[in-house]
């Protein structure tokens, strides 16, 4: 705080003093064996002013330490350390009340941190155990395949390959915050990534009867192969989602001087183009995903995106509404790596 925002607190100050100077002549004047002149009223009005801009000043310089003090608090942990340095009784009350307040904040903190630790815990283990009956039940539909219709057993199939895919969502967006603990970063073969996604999508493909090519030689990437197969299989989701019956989607592969591009482009229903900029975020499922034929939960490219970034990789959209959309994935070019090769 300046010297000018103090004074304009201490207005009450300045203002009762300026009262006490008019009470001073007035009394003077009044008094009958006292001879007043203008002399005598300017001297006492010099003196005082004196003894007045003394006194706001050793004020200012009196509790400029404590604002300077407050000032760096707040600018370096305002919520993480406490209040220290109160001298008069003023100071030590607002420093006693700010460090009650300090205090009560990490008491809530460390409850969201455990309740929130508690939670995910919870829905890691959910995960792992409902994988089991939905295993289960995978084997229980593949037995019965003779026995039902064939167009029922397909239809058994793809609802359950949805449940596992919204587990697999689940357990994915609950390892967000402790992805610096679960991934491992070696070389990999691009095809060797995807070609497994792909064949986990064959009912959809053959279902729905649309044609995919691999494009391109393949290409040895440094990146961790769980997160980029998850990563793929989101974006070869949606484009199976929302590609009709007879179409196409087409799987680049490409090695430019940034690095890789994973390219999954189709021949869909695209992106309208005041979405395109919204589809990564969280939650947002847009005008396809509104539709009751493509039902979507807004969670697929959000966690794409995370995840991508997370590794150091881009991912980027570009579509043109009715002609399909182009979802690309840049694996950098390392210069170590680089130099190794």
């Amino acid at each position: 705080m300046n010297f000018f925002r103090y004074l304009k607190d201490q207005w009450s100050l300045i203002l009762g003093w300026l009262f006490f100077m008019i009470l001073t002549a007035f009394v003077m004047w009044l008094a009958p064996n006292i001879v007043v002149d203008w002399e005598t009223i300017a001297y006492l009005t010099v003196i005082q002013s004196v003894f007045l801009a003394f006194y706001l000043l050793g004020g200012y310089l009196g509790k400029r330490r404590w604002w300077a003090h407050l000032a760096n608090v707040k600018e370096h942990s305002p919520l993480q350390s406490y209040l220290e340095g109160g001298h008069t009784e003023e100071e030590k009350l607002v420093e006693e009340y700010i460090n009650q307040l300090i205090r009560e904040h990490q008491e809530l903190m460390q409850q969201a941190i455990s309740n929130q630790q508690d939670q995910k815990d919870y829905i890691d283990s959910w995960v792992h155990e409902i994988k089991v009956p939905l295993a289960a039940s995978e084997l229980l539909v593949r037995s019965v395949e003779f026995d039902i219709d064939d167009k029922k057993y397909m239809l058994l199939e793809n609802e359950l390959s949805k449940i596992d895919e919204y587990v697999e969502q689940v357990l994915y967006y609950a390892r967000l915050d402790s992805f610096s603990r679960d991934y491992l970063i070696q070389e990999y073969s691009l095809k060797g990534i995807i070609q497994p996604v792909i064949r986990s999508q064959a009912n959809y493909f053959i279902q729905k009867q649309i044609r995919y090519e691999i494009i391109g030689e393949d290409a040895v990437v440094l990146t961790d192969a769980k997160w980029v197969a998850f990563i793929f299989k989101q974006l070869l989701s949606n484009a199976i989602k929302y590609t009709p019956n007879h179409g196409e989607i087409m799987i680049l592969i490409e090695t430019t001087a940034q690095g890789v591009t994973l390219a999954v482009k189709d021949s869909g229903i695209g992106i309208p183009t005041e979405d395109v900029k919204r589809i990564f975020d969280k939650g947002f499922t847009g005008v396809n995903g509104r539709l009751t034929q493509q039902h979507s939960t807004g969670l697929g490219l959000y966690l794409a995106k995370n995840l991508a970034e997370k590794l150091g990789l881009k991912l980027t959209a570009d579509s043109i509404q009715n002609h399909g959309t182009t979802m690309t994935i840049l694996f950098p070019t390392l210069n170590f790596y680089n130099e190794e090769r």
